[in-house]
């Protein structure tokens, strides 16, 4: 059984989430031009320099949580009876315990992101991804 574009994106919250490098590390295309961006970072650029910043990411954040929603996807080309890339483009809601003064506080923040899946001779993988913090407006009250 073939794993679907949005079955792979979800493994890759799931394996941020769990911390799992090994997970991460099989949702990628390996190639030099794969490119990532976090949210406020430069653009990364190659597998093993993704992978570096991913596993970094994961064994500094002792708890996160993705709630996905407006998930969106595109296949390309489109009408062909077999796409070779997806678009996928979501609004991660985020849950983490990071920075909190207490062990028991959380704090949220959202992101917008789009991912690029790519079918291989392997399954469909992550070609690239990039996240966007959302700025969350302040209204003054009259």
């Amino acid at each position: 059984m073939t794993v679907q574009p949005l079955e792979v994106h979800r493994l890759f919250y799931d394996a941020v989430e769990s911390g799992d490098v090994d997970l991460m590390a099989s949702l990628w295309v390996d190639d030099p031009d794969t490119s990532c961006v976090h949210p406020g970072a430069v653009p990364l650029r190659g597998t093993a320099q993704v992978l570096r910043s991913w596993t970094v990411l994961m064994a500094n954040v002792g708890y996160i949580q993705f709630f996905l929603t407006d998930v969106d996807v595109v296949m390309l080309p489109r009408g062909a009876d077999e796409p070779d890339t997806a678009v996928i483009v979501c609004t991660e809601n985020i849950l983490s315990g990071e920075g909190m003064s207490s062990p028991d506080a959380f704090a949220g923040g959202r992101a917008v992101c789009t991912s690029i899946v790519v079918r291989t001779g392997g399954g469909w993988k992550f070609w690239s991804r990039h996240a966007s913090p959302i700025a969350e407006l302040m209204q003054e009250d009259d």
